[in-house]
């Protein structure tokens, strides 16, 4: 039997999707880690970066400094975060990790949306005595919504990805099962818990995919 053949029969093993370290309760523990990391990078990167496309200041600069992330692996963030006080938080060196990790996309993206709105759009909005608040909500945010959902894919995306890492804190989801094939030196077991990751993402990758095409396009919106 080959590597796949082996890996497709131990997941069709009813026997591992039961209880909690079942294949059922790692996918939900993967979602709601991927939901959370998610929620409080919107929360973090969205304000800011929808504020300073509206003002036109500072954005880039934050971008930048956003991106510097990138360039430190997740994993080294992680380990780092386990030496620290947050350590003891449970999942928190997880989280912190995650959405250190996902600020970058959601930030840039919402930035650059927002500096591409038609200018003369602005300007005439500004003509008819539209507030910042009006213009910011009523014109350029519905104008750099593509751009906008676009940069929560690819952040989603990447969070269910690098969800993984959150096993080697001690932590719950998908990676468990891979770690625990590393442990029990069973390859049919990790083959099986990086399809079911790679399925995982290529689910949320076309849900958002979806939503892109039912939001409004720039040219829509524009008329």
């Amino acid at each position: 039997m080959t590597v796949l053949g082996a890996a497709w029969h131990w997941l069709a093993d009813p026997a591992h999707w039961q209880g909690t370290d079942g294949i059922g309760y790692r996918l939900l523990q993967h979602l709601v880690l991927t939901v959370v990391c998610l929620v409080v990078s919107c929360v973090i990167a969205l304000p800011v970066a929808l504020v300073l496309g509206h003002l036109g200041r500072g954005g880039a600069l934050a971008v930048n400094i956003s991106n510097v992330g990138r360039a430190v692996p997740t994993f080294a963030v992680l380990v780092l975060l386990l030496l620290t006080p947050i350590g003891t938080w449970g999942e928190g060196p997880t989280v912190v990790a995650l959405v250190l990790f996902a600020v970058p996309p959601l930030l840039t993206n919402a930035y650059v949306g927002m500096r591409e709105v038609d200018r003369s759009v602005v300007r005439a909005a500004r003509g008819m005595g539209m507030t910042g608040r009006q213009m910011l909500f009523r014109v350029e945010l519905p104008l750099a919504l593509p751009l906008v959902l676009n940069g929560v894919r690819i952040a989603a995306v990447q969070l269910v990805a690098t969800a993984t890492l959150a096993a080697l804190a001690g932590g719950g989801g998908l990676g468990r099962i891979i770690t625990a094939g590393f442990n029990l030196a069973s390859t049919p077991q990790v083959v099986a818990g990086a399809v079911l990751v790679a399925g995982f993402a290529l689910l949320v990758e076309g849900v958002f995919e979806a939503v892109e095409r039912l939001a409004p396009s720039r040219t829509g919106s524009s008329r």
